[in-house]
């Protein structure tokens, strides 16, 4: 594997050096295990990011920074009202310029999977699809005529921008899917002989695995892939852990989840597909984050993405693909807002803000870097270095599979292995559970019992055990990586080290970092090391500067929130910000570059204005409001924030985080931070 400068794990096996001219393809098939490249087993990490939701200067940067953290194949939504919101207009300039961002992922060697609807949802208006198709009274989705028409001449404008990007061109393009969480199979099949006809022609095709379809889809034309989320915006109730998330935290050989999209999908069983089982194990959609809707403030916690990953590599996963990996912020509409509202004439399912789309990801909305962004990267580390390893080994499942919301009665495990060798998993953590250490625990796995002594997991503890791998017999220790002849492996917290390695019980091993073995080729890192490990992280430690602001318009009378036609909370409208709490900030003299201005504050939204345009709104949960200061215009010294106050008994569900009980709204602090 080549190493950059920018990072250890740069770019995947999955892609050789890409060049400015065409190279010979690589051979790409797949089995019921996993994606094989030129022979050998991959396991990618696969992270969404929407192109027309960052602006085109930042493309290069932010890819970037989704190689450091392990990622090694992107996911891209291409929504069709981004590109045609006026019938027969298509615009592909600017953050919407498809073939430059196609461009930068060949020269940053980023394969793509283009997923290019025409339904996308996404949390974009109408799903993606432009209010001038749903004017026109046709059938939408589905295999009439005239949306088959419209289909047709938006895969050519998509494919006007993939000429010579595609995989056997040398380009980056390596897999599209059709639609999204779509039932009819022959309505998926009609849009790939639609996009063949044109002039696709990829290494494989994809498909949402959830819902359950109606009609098949024929074997091999198109690998399903899952998700699932720790919580969700979309559940009807405003109640804490609602719905049936909890479900993500059980190690199970169902694949699929029933907790996604059920304000469209209703209520979905656990069902098989026996020919599913023959398609590899691959994620699309493994929450990374969530966004908040208006009646349901979603605040997630770094456990929440590493331990849903955990859960799905020890359930059989081979490619783990995150929604979403890096947020973002909704373009410029020409003719309308472009969120998700219930004001819609399609998918209107629930109210999203209008210019945020952050999805507390392990990369923000501007690019920051969050918590889970670093501790993902173990997992995405040990995925590439042991992919040939780990990806023809078989799940098991000792611990029940059906474990209740809360049930604290188990330890959650489960191993995969080939028979002589494997690898343990284990979670004990459920978000939002206060689930307890779980003692006299000991593993018997490939004929191995371990540790010597039954050990204590910790609550909120998530990793991953091996077991006859690389000479050690078992560790309760976690494999990072293997490099140069070295395996780097992580202390678990709370959970004292025992390495078995050539016959020799080594008991109570401390950390050395990364200079100093332990025994022999063994590294042993403490979390924050491991977590950063080969990673050239050149965050600016600069402190943060407070920022002058002050309130210059009280809030008026309290608005009468009103319920949608999809029976949940309406956000408020433009008109509504007329009674809202008026605040100016000063940022004359003030560094921008690099620099988010964070904002503290209670209330229930905040918008944030320049020049007396919109730029940023946020619907609070308890997290500070964030805004890149460089996308400002240069002479622009003066914004202003408006917020609308909490009220008393908001059809609304705030997190803990929030302390949303007390009605009014006030800014805390203002200062400016280090991206």
């Amino acid at each position: 594997m080549k190493i950059t400068q920018l990072a250890a794990i740069a770019c995947f096996a999955l892609l050789t050096p890409l060049t400015g001219s065409a190279r010979e393809n690589d051979d790409i098939q797949w089995d019921k295990h996993s994606l094989i490249v030129n022979g050998k087993r991959v396991c990618p990490v696969m992270g969404e990011i929407h192109y027309s939701r960052i602006p085109a200067d930042e493309w290069r940067n932010e890819i970037r920074k989704m190689k450091e953290g392990g990622v090694t194949l992107i996911a891209n939504y291409v929504f069709w009202n981004h590109t045609e919101e006026q019938e027969g207009i298509f615009d592909w300039s600017g953050q919407r310029d498809l073939r430059r961002f196609l461009n930068i992922c060949k020269e940053e060697q980023m394969p793509v999977v283009l997923r290019i609807g025409p339904f996308c949802h996404g949390e974009v208006r109408c799903g993606g699809i432009p209010d001038w198709v749903f004017a026109k009274g046709c059938k939408t989705r589905d295999t009439n005529e005239t949306f088959m028409g419209y289909a047709d001449a938006l895969y050519r404008q998509i494919y006007s921008q993939v000429i010579g990007l595609q995989w056997k061109d040398g380009g980056p393009v390596i897999a599209l899917q059709f639609d999204n969480e779509q039932r009819n199979g022959d309505y998926l099949m009609a849009l790939k002989k639609l996009a063949l006809s044109i002039g696709f022609d990829l290494p494989f095709y994809t498909r949402t695995g959830w819902p359950e379809l109606t009609r098949p889809v024929p074997f091999g034309e198109m690998i399903p892939l899952y998700g699932d989320y720790a919580d969700g915006f979309w559940d009807r109730s405003t109640e804490e852990t609602a719905g049936n998330y909890y479900k993500a935290f059980n190690f199970k050989s169902f694949r699929s989840s029933t907790a996604i999209a059920t304000e469209q999908l209703g209520e979905q069983k656990e069902t098989t597909d026996k020919a599913n089982q023959e398609y590899p194990y691959f994620t699309c959609e493994l929450g990374g984050g969530m966004m908040t809707s208006y009646h349901r403030r979603i605040y997630t916690y770094p456990e929440d993405a590493y331990a849903l990953a955990i859960v799905k590599l020890g359930s059989g996963s081979n490619l783990l693909g995150y929604y979403m990996y890096h947020g973002g912020t909704n373009p410029d509409g020409k003719l309308t807002y472009l969120n998700e509202n219930q004001r819609t004439p399609g998918t209107n399912y629930n109210d999203l803000p209008v210019k945020t789309y952050d999805f507390q990801a392990p990369l923000g909305e501007f690019g920051q870097k969050n918590p889970h962004y670093y501790s993902l990267r173990k997992l995405h580390l040990f995925m590439h270095d042991y992919a040939e390893v780990l990806a023809p080994m078989e799940a098991s499942f000792p611990c029940p599979q059906d474990i209740r919301k809360g049930d604290d009665s188990h330890l959650r495990w489960a191993y995969r292995s080939n028979g002589q060798s494997g690898f343990v998993f284990v979670n004990n953590y459920e978000r939002l559970q206060d689930l307890s250490d779980k003692k006299g625990i000991q593993f018997d796995v490939c004929g191995t019992q371990f540790p010597r002594k039954p050990m204590t997991i910790p609550a909120g503890t998530s990793c991953i055990f091996p077991v006859n791998i690389d000479g050690i017999a078992y560790a309760t220790a976690q494999i990072i990586a293997k490099r140069n002849g070295k395996i780097y492996m992580e202390q678990i917290k709370g959970i004292p080290t025992e390495i078995c390695v050539d016959g020799k019980t080594l008991r109570n091993v401390k950390p050395q970092g990364t200079e100093r073995p332990v025994y022999r080729n063994i590294y042993l890192l403490d979390s924050e090391s491991a977590e950063k490990l080969f990673l050239t992280d050149a965050t600016e430690e600069s402190p943060a500067v407070n920022v002058g602001f002050s309130k210059i318009k009280e809030a008026g009378p309290d608005r009468n929130i009103t319920i949608g036609v999809q029976r949940v909370a309406e956000a408020p409208t433009d008109a509504d910000f007329e009674d809202a709490a008026v605040y100016t900030i000063d940022l004359s003299g003030l560094s921008r570059e690099n620099r988010l201005l964070q904002i503290n504050y209670r209330g229930d939204v905040a918008r944030l204005y320049a020049d007396g345009k919109l730029i940023a709104d946020n619907f609070y949960n308890g997290r500070p409001f964030l805004y890149g200061l460089w996308r400002l215009p240069a002479d622009c010294n003066r914004l202003e924030l408006r917020i609308l106050p909490l009220q008393e008994n908001m059809p609304v569900y705030f997190p803990r985080e929030a302390n949303a009980d007390k009605p009014g709204e006030e800014v805390t602090h203002l200062s400016i931070i280090p991206l």
